[in-house]
């Protein structure tokens, strides 16, 4: 029988022709399988309501342990991600209608533009097509006057950007008239933003898309902006982080600590004797995993397969709480503390997140495990062999994890 080979999503990312050491992707397009637009489309009620339902089961159809290494699940077509995203990550509640959701989208660009503004008042710089890349106040609050810092802020660099908000002078005043800071909170702020401008340069540096000065303007405006919010509204944030697992804090374990000993405890069941040999190279630990959880995976696989793994866990672990989490917290921990039956509808959720609930240990201080957990254990026994037979210390194990 005729089978579809698929087609190369990486068209819709741009690889930069230098760049010649980047990994080639495996999620493949493929008609009938791959979440398309007309599927997309069809999924929603006249008035807009969502089936996620049936949608996360195209997503993630066939998804057994190791397949997603070998690019065979369904996923999402590139040019209805963004559209999918916003489900998967909770912004809209599938039982909205389409004027709803327009309303949510309208009031939130609103918030976003009012935070902005607060942010340049802070600090110039914000929203206008350029960003720093040194400190630009000490810890004390004092701002810095350094070359670089007065080079980043006072001159365009030669770079053809488009200011975002056409305000000529607001570069050159960013940094001198910035006065000694007193606030704490501001001070705090004001030190992450070259750090956030350092990590802009960096990010996925072979993409022709990053390549504009323009996009990584909006992008340092975005995580500065979210620095700032979180930065005051740091319960939130925390909350949500909770809810996923990444850093969630105990007695006994901090960050991904806590999810590194049970990859220990996963790997020592189903591959005893990697488990040992790792443990004999002083990784016992599983330190070497620990980018692979806080990045999901993204320095292991390419921009595109990254996306398509993103994408299946988030379908995977999707619950239809997320969105009151974003819109209500209160409610949201209400009804999670409130609640002892099983009041969402088992359809709605993810396969890994439904397995959860019929387990009946879901309560309000109890998150599942995030699924990347046992991703990395995929890996791993995937690896065993190569890791058995080549892995002589910990460098080793960390070339032989990617792909």
């Amino acid at each position: 029988m005729w089978r579809d080979p698929g087609v190369s999503a990486d068209s819709f990312y741009e690889i930069r022709p230098e760049c010649t050491d980047v990994p080639i992707s495996r999620f493949k397009i493929k008609a009938g399988k791959t979440l398309s637009a007309r599927k997309w489309h069809a999924a929603f009620t006249p008035e807009g309501y969502l089936d996620i339902g049936k949608t996360l089961s195209r997503i993630y159809r066939g998804c057994h342990g190791e397949l997603w290494l070998a690019g065979k699940h369904k996923g999402v077509h590139p040019s209805i991600r963004g559209e999918v995203w916003e489900f998967l990550l909770g912004c809209y509640d599938p039982k909205s209608t389409f004027e709803e959701r327009d309303q949510i989208r309208h009031r939130r660009r609103m918030q976003y533009a009012t935070l902005k503004e607060e942010c340049r008042q802070l600090f110039p710089l914000i929203g206008s097509g350029r960003f720093v890349t040194a400190p630009v106040v000490t810890e004390d609050g004092h701002p810095i006057q350094d070359p670089l810092v007065l080079k980043e802020t006072n001159s365009a660099k030669g770079l053809d950007v488009h200011h975002q908000d056409n305000n000529n002078h607001s570069s050159r005043i960013a940094t001198n008239s910035l006065q000694k800071v007193t606030d704490k909170i501001v001070v705090q702020w004001l030190l992450t933003l070259h750090q956030i401008g350092l990590d802009v340069v960096r990010t996925d540096r072979t993409l022709v898309f990053y390549e504009k000065q323009e996009n990584l303007s909006k992008l340092w405006d975005v995580l500065a902006v979210y620095a700032w919010v979180e930065s005051q509204f740091l319960i939130i944030s925390v909350l949500e982080f909770v809810k996923r697992g990444n850093f969630r804090c105990t007695e006994s374990s901090v960050g991904v600590t806590s999810q590194l000993n049970v990859l220990a405890s996963v790997t020592q069941v189903i591959d005893p004797k990697l488990h040992n040999h790792l443990d004999n190279l002083g990784g016992g630990d599983y330190l070497f995993a620990f980018r692979m959880l806080m990045v999901l995976f993204r320095r292991e696989f390419s921009f595109c397969d990254s996306l398509y793994l993103w994408e299946m866990m988030w379908a995977l672990e999707y619950d239809p709480d997320l969105f009151l989490m974003y819109e209500m917290p209160e409610s949201a921990s209400e009804k999670a503390v409130g609640s002892k039956g099983k009041s969402k509808s088992i359809r709605q959720c993810g396969k890994y997140e439904r397995e959860f609930l019929k387990s009946g240990s879901k309560n309000a201080s109890q998150a599942p495990l995030p699924i990347s957990v046992f991703l990395v254990a995929s890996v791993l026994k995937d690896k065993s062999s190569k890791l058995l037979q080549e892995a002589r210390g910990l460098d080793d194990v960390v070339k032989a994890k990617k792909p």
